[in-house]
């Protein structure tokens, strides 16, 4: 049997079994699902399972998130052409891949130098060219490594127990973040938009558990 063929169906089975049944209706994210080959961005080892209902190792305890919640993130942050992009966490590159296609820029930040290389030749090959890949301790969101330019979407693939200010502090007016916040066993993923009068708004779209990014901003903790 053809293994294209294979992989077709599976991404199909992914769309119809956990892509939609998670309230992803938008036509242009599903398609885009089908446009990104999923399965180029999973390390060798599991590429057979590029469409399981699972977070797939990436090293470094590192995993992809879920497919359903990536194109959750894609879809509830509502990228425009013309978006520049900021991405905390690389990772297989395939949210980075996802967003590029959606965006004007990606900037994907990533703190282990060869996920990110690996990223980068995912990124090449699948031909997409609008992405600036750095390397990075990016999670309390200092200036020089996250840059002082605005950025119109900020996603954020690891979770966060508390959300530095500086991520919001570079999000244009009219801007949308992704961040997943809280501690286990019970995190809130939300969309916190900013109004042109630099209000922040929090919209909480799903609960979830992810990995924390590393070194992310702790909150303050009794001690008893």
């Amino acid at each position: 049997m053809n293994p294209a063929l294979d992989f077709n169906q599976a991404r199909f089975n992914m769309v119809e079994q956990q892509i939609r049944t998670w309230d992803v209706l938008d036509q242009d994210v599903l398609a885009l699902l089908f446009a990104v080959k999923r399965e180029d961005f999973v390390p060798p080892a599991y590429r057979s399972l590029a469409f399981a209902d699972i977070e797939i190792p990436l090293g470094h305890d590192q995993f992809m998130m879920t497919p359903k919640i990536e194109a959750r993130i894609v879809q509830d942050l509502a990228i425009q052409p013309t978006d520049r992009v900021l991405e905390i966490g690389t990772g297989s590159g395939y949210l980075t891949a996802l967003l590029a296609r959606r965006a004007a820029q990606v900037v994907s930040i990533e703190y282990f130098a060869d996920l990110s290389e690996s990223a980068r030749a995912k990124l090449s090959a699948a031909g997409i060219t609008n992405v600036e890949l750095k390397v990075g301790d990016a999670a309390q969101a200092q200036r020089d490594i996250i840059g002082a330019a605005p950025y119109d979407i900020i996603v954020l693939t690891g979770s966060s127990p508390v959300l530095p200010a500086g991520f919001t502090d570079v999000l244009n007016p009219d801007g949308r973040l992704f961040a997943v916040t809280g501690d286990a066993p019970v995190m809130h993923a939300a969309i916190i938009s900013k109004t042109e009068t630099g209000q922040l708004q929090r919209t909480e779209v799903f609960e979830t558990v992810l990995a924390s990014l590393i070194n992310a901003v702790q909150p303050e903790r009794f001690e008893f």
